[in-house]
């Protein structure tokens, strides 16, 4: 499978949506409509990221970096090209991005009950730092992750 990441453009912006809302915010209420992720895609602060494959959009990633530190928004690659190392793909690219940047801790927040997600952070060497009650639209708590750039891992 030929994956190609690229960054997002506006036309991206009701696919990525749709996606965020079918794979990540099942069961919430939907926050990352279209025109919100269009900002993120026209913020200088924002990079939203895309895998296609044969003309397909099959993952996004959006992340805004500060001075400092890098937020993780979200991160979502449709289902049926999970475990094929796409979401690996968008995370180690942006968090490339961000060490050129100068940016070297990235912090995410994971569904607590999201465990596949949480062991993937996990094995891309993030690390659980701290649980925020009812953090998703006040129905699910969130566990925070964390990765700094400067800490070797031996599992990259």
């Amino acid at each position: 499978m030929n994956v190609i990441l690229e960054l997002a453009e506006n036309t991206d912006a009701a696919q990525v949506a749709e996606m965020s809302r079918r794979v990540i915010e099942y069961g919430l209420p939907w926050t990352w409509t279209a025109p919100r992720v269009a900002r993120h895609i026209r913020h200088s602060e924002s990079v939203v990221l895309v895998a296609r494959a044969e003309g397909c959009l099959i993952g996004f990633a959006i992340m805004i970096f500060g001075n400092d530190r890098a937020h993780l928004n979200l991160l979502a690659v449709e289902p049926r090209y999970q475990g094929r190392g796409v979401g690996q793909a968008l995370v180690r690219w942006l968090e490339e991005s961000a060490a050129v940047a100068g940016t070297f801790v990235i912090h995410v927040e994971v569904r607590a009950r999201n465990e596949r997600a949480r062991q993937f952070y996990s094995r891309l060497g993030y690390a659980e730092k701290g649980r925020a009650c009812f953090y998703y639209g006040g129905i699910e708590d969130a566990i925070r992750v964390t990765r700094d750039l400067r800490v070797f891992r031996h599992h990259q």
